[in-house]
């Protein structure tokens, strides 16, 4: 394996356990694509260093609980917005008569 990609693999487990972050922000942050993050962190991280492998595990644990929820909230903002946009799009009523 390739220098730089044991320093990426330790320094996005590190950020991750110390920010908390998905696995999709930080790979948006660090220019890589989700795959490869998640390749680093559940693939190469435990052989360099087992120790924070387990921490990030615990993170990816915590974020794979709760991602049903996160994707309730995600479907309900993106109707939300769409509703609010239709209805100011829309012509004020006419009067009857």
């Amino acid at each position: 394996m390739h220098d730089y990609i044991k320093e990426r693999t330790v320094r996005i487990g590190q950020h991750i356990v110390e920010t908390k972050k998905t696995v999709r922000t930080i790979a948006k942050e660090f220019g890589v694509s989700k795959s490869t993050v998640h390749k680093d962190l559940t693939e190469r991280l435990p052989e360099i260093n087992p120790e924070l492998a387990n921490q990030v595990k615990e993170v990816l644990e915590y974020h794979k609980s709760i991602r049903h929820l996160r994707g309730g909230e995600a479907t309900r903002k993106k109707y939300k917005i769409n509703t609010t946009n239709e209805e100011s799009n829309e012509e004020p009523a006419k009067p009857v008569g």
